[in-house]
Formats: structure tokens, C-alpha cells, sequence
């Protein structure tokens, strides 16, 4: 009897262990379904707008807003795939594909920092909604990013430090995407809902290692610090930032 009720006691702990413990499908899968959250999130926050702001905007946009967006497209396909490779342990191919990501992340870097100009002075000439200051989102955004991807490629060799960089610098995109919802925008809880998204890793180590890496604990409150440091720059629009903003978009 007593073997037979310790028996039953143990089944609850082992499934739990498949479904949580090291090796478990918390840990197994985690960051490929991370990978399809951000896609979900993607699709369903630009669903909102592509239509009138892009495929059949008046006036139309600049040629190179569709650069843009199939360059970011390509981030998410790529991120989604190294994933999927590293689930099936094809990790020669996810590290050759890496040096892929890491030309393309450079890449949308640059292609963020210049639609971001050309999209403001497009915004204030031709729709004439200037807002100069919003500059300091997309600058923020594409300094974290770039930022991120390139300690990612730093520990590259290091797979626990590497992994969690790159989430938070996918992570980091979704802000663009979630403003689409105009409720999200106009009370500028997007930063809120990237980190929402940041936080499931945190939650993954929780339960999964019992303790939080120290890329979320260092990483995360410094991001937290910046989003609300753009945010500020943007609404509060200090004179100088202001007149900075002007010059750049020669507005």
C-alpha cells in the first residue's frame, strides 16, 4: 500500500517534469513558439493598416516603405526559421544562416533610420501631420535593436546569453506593430505590450532554470529605462531635441 501511494504521488511531479524540468516541452519549444507569437503579433498589428497606408495609400508611399517592410518581413521569416533549425538540431545550418541575419540586421538598422526620416518629412510635406519629434521611437528602436543583434553576434558561442539577446532584439520590433491598434497608440502603452512579450522569456527561465538569466535582469530594466526616455522626448519635446528633429527632417 504504501508503495502503491508513493507510485501515485510521484506521477503528478514526473509530468510536471516533462512539461516544465530541463528537457521538458517548455524547454524544448519555447523559442520556436516565441518565434510564432512575434509573427502573430506581426500579421495581425499591420493587418490593421497595410491596406490604407501602404498597398492602397493616397498619395502613394515612398518605394522605399516597401523595401522597408520586406526587410523587416525577412527578419521575422529569418527569425521563425533559425528557431525551427535549432529545434531540429540542424546547428551547422542556423549558424551559417546566422551571418545571413546578421548582414540583413545591419541592414534594417540603416533601412529604420532612413525611412524614419523619409516617412516624417512625408508626414509633414504631403499629409502635412508633422510630428517631428516621434523621431526618437524609431531612433530608440533601431539603436536597441542594433545594440542587441550585435552582442548576439558577440556571444554567438555562448548559446544561453545568445538566444535571449536575440529575443529581446525581435521583441524590441514589435512596437510598430502594436501602435497599429489605435488604442495602444494613443495611449502610449506599446512599449508596454513589447515588454508584456520580453517578459515570457523571464517567465520561460522561471519555470524552466528556477532563476532569471542576467541578459532579461540587466537588459530588460535598461530598455524599460530608454522607452520611457523616447517616449519623453517625443511628448515632451525639449527644445533642443525639438529643433534637432527640424533639422534632420529639413522641416
Amino acid at each position: 500500500m504504501a508503495s502503491a501511494s508513493q507510485s501515485a504521488a510521484v506521477r503528478p511531479v514526473l509530468r510536471v517534469s516533462r512539461i516544465l524540468g530541463r528537457g521538458g516541452l517548455v524547454d524544448r519549444y519555447f523559442y520556436f513558439f516565441l518565434s510564432l507569437v512575434v509573427a502573430g503579433i506581426v500579421v495581425a498589428g499591420f493587418s490593421h493598416t497595410v491596406g490604407h497606408n501602404l498597398f492602397h495609400a493616397a498619395p502613394p508611399r515612398p518605394v522605399l516603405l516597401w523595401i522597408h517592410g520586406a526587410a523587416f518581413s525577412g527578419w521575422v521569416v529569418f527569425f521563425i526559421l533559425q528557431s525551427a533549425l535549432v529545434r531540429v538540431r540542424k546547428v551547422s545550418v542556423h549558424r551559417t544562416l546566422g551571418w545571413f541575419g546578421a548582414v540583413l540586421g545591419a541592414v534594417m538598422v540603416t533601412l529604420g533610420c532612413v525611412i524614419a526620416v523619409v516617412m516624417g518629412r512625408f508626414d509633414a510635406l504631403q499629409l502635412h501631420r508633422p510630428d517631428p519629434a516621434f523621431l526618437s521611437i524609431p531612433f530608440f528602436d533601431m539603436a536597441s535593436f542594433g545594440t542587441l543583434l550585435g552582442l548576439a553576434i558577440v556571444w554567438r558561442g555562448k548559446p544561453e546569453w545568445h538566444r535571449r539577446l536575440l529575443v529581446l532584439a525581435t521583441c524590441g520590433l514589435l512596437g510598430a506593430a502594436v501602435a497599429r491598434y489605435d488604442y495602444v497608440f494613443n495611449h502610449n502603452l506599446f512599449y508596454v505590450c513589447v515588454d508584456a512579450v520580453m517578459l515570457l522569456g523571464v517567465a520561460r527561465d522561471l519555470l524552466v532554470d528556477r532563476r532569471v538569466h542576467n541578459v532579461y535582469l540587466y537588459a530588460i530594466p535598461a530598455l524599460v529605462i530608454w522607452q520611457n526616455l523616447a517616449i519623453y522626448l517625443w511628448h515632451g519635446a525639449p527644445r533642443w531635441w525639438l529643433s534637432s528633429c527640424k533639422e534632420i527632417l529639413g522641416i
